[in-house]
């Protein structure tokens, strides 16, 4: 493939039990098929993929990638990960992507990225300056000059505003912002007619009760049709909500940052829903949001930050899927029932519902209405 940009692609392993190893599996998926996607730009140069999944390293396993597992024995630390490839491997111009970041992203619009790194000494092309999914960045050893941050959030801002690389940040679209991190992303994903082929066919094989969303998928399209939208949704999402839905929207905007205040791990998040939740429960809790719209998009990670920490993974994981006969945590299973059992189709999940997913469920709502681009009409005042 000649000289280019080094892509950088981090997997993590796979849990040993569902519904955590359905998305993990299936962000292997997307993370192969981005390698394919990879393997087809001209500016890409070499493909790294650092991982301590045994089953991925076998899928990858006659292709022209070069692996780095994972040290045996080592807590993971996204940051020292970083920093240890990008030293030891020799790495000049890097695109960094996490496994989740790529599913919707076409080779043309990575291609772009991968020559925008190479076309200056000194630049950061990201997709969210905030929160980072994805990001290309020059020289690639301006990585070892930062304080190694914990997960990639931080990396754009580390390296933009901490260190001053010129940056641009990426237009906001399904396909620059989704990620996959929950169960909520993949039946979302499931809809999507962009999702990649090899991800497609592993989503074929799960059972993802999409019901709901498609509810949700017809209001989003409709004139006569109101949705309640909940959590941590940001202006520049609402804009986008306003201006490419035909529906009406009640939306409930709180506790942006907690991970990133420190708020959520302190036990200090505070929701207005989540005071009204502690005060009447949640089977009157979701019949009072049935009342207010046809539909409700929840991230339910701020109503249950709210109560002080949130619940294991495999426990938010089943929320989302509405297993709550399977739910450890009681009232999390009670709120889970209730969601089940409210007059109006609920779909929860965590941040990229209320961002990255809501720009792809939003897209596929319209191509599955006519087949082309979407193209809201006005909705009612």
């Amino acid at each position: 493939m000649g000289e280019g940009v080094t892509l950088l692609l981090f997997a993590g392993g796979v849990a040993a039990a569902q519904p955590e190893a359905a998305v993990d599996r299936a962000r292997h998926a997307v993370a192969l098929d981005t390698v394919d996607r990879a393997l087809r730009c001209p500016s890409i140069g070499r493909i790294v993929v650092a991982t301590g999944s045994q089953e991925l390293i076998g899928e990858l396993e006659g292709l022209p990638v070069e692996v780095d597992p994972d040290p045996p024995g080592e807590a993971f630390h996204f940051g020292r990960r970083l920093q240890g490839v990008v030293a030891r491997r020799g790495v000049e111009r890097a695109l960094y992507m996490g496994a989740g970041s790529g599913a919707l992203l076409p080779a043309e619009e990575l291609e772009e990225v991968a020559r925008d790194v190479l076309a200056a000494s000194r630049v950061l092309v990201t997709n969210n300056l905030y929160s980072t999914d994805f990001a290309g960045f020059a020289p690639a050893d301006a990585v070892l000059q930062i304080e190694p941050p914990a997960t990639d959030n931080d990396l754009s801002w580390l390296l933009g505003e901490g260190l001053g690389l010129p940056t641009r940040a990426l237009p906001r679209t399904a396909s620059t912002q989704f990620d996959v991190d929950t169960p909520t992303d993949l039946m979302i994903l499931s809809r999507h007619p962009a999702a990649p082929e090899r991800t497609r066919r592993l989503l074929e094989t799960l059972s993802l009760d999409a019901g709901r969303l498609e509810e949700i998928m017809d209001l989003l399209v409709s004139r006569e049709r109101e949705i309640l939208l909940a959590g941590r949704v940001s202006m520049g999402v609402a804009s986008h909500v306003e201006a490419e839905t035909a529906c009406r929207v009640r939306l409930v905007s709180e506790e942006r940052g907690m991970r990133a205040s420190g708020r959520l791990a302190e036990g200090g998040a505070r929701s207005l829903l989540g005071l009204y939740l502690g005060q009447v429960g949640p089977s009157r809790f979701f019949q009072a949001l049935s009342q207010l719209a046809d539909g409700i998009l929840l991230d339910s990670r701020v109503l249950m930050a709210h109560r002080g920490a949130l619940p294991g993974r495999a426990d938010r994981f089943r929320s989302d899927l509405g297993l709550y006969d399977e739910i450890e945590d009681p009232f999390l299973a009670d709120f889970t029932r209730a969601s089940r059992e409210a007059g109006a189709p609920v779909v929860m999940g965590g941040h990229s519902l209320v961002a990255g997913g809501l720009y792809a469920l939003i897209e596929a709502s319209w191509r599955r209405l006519d087949g082309g681009s979407p193209q809201a009409p006005t909705p009612q005042p």
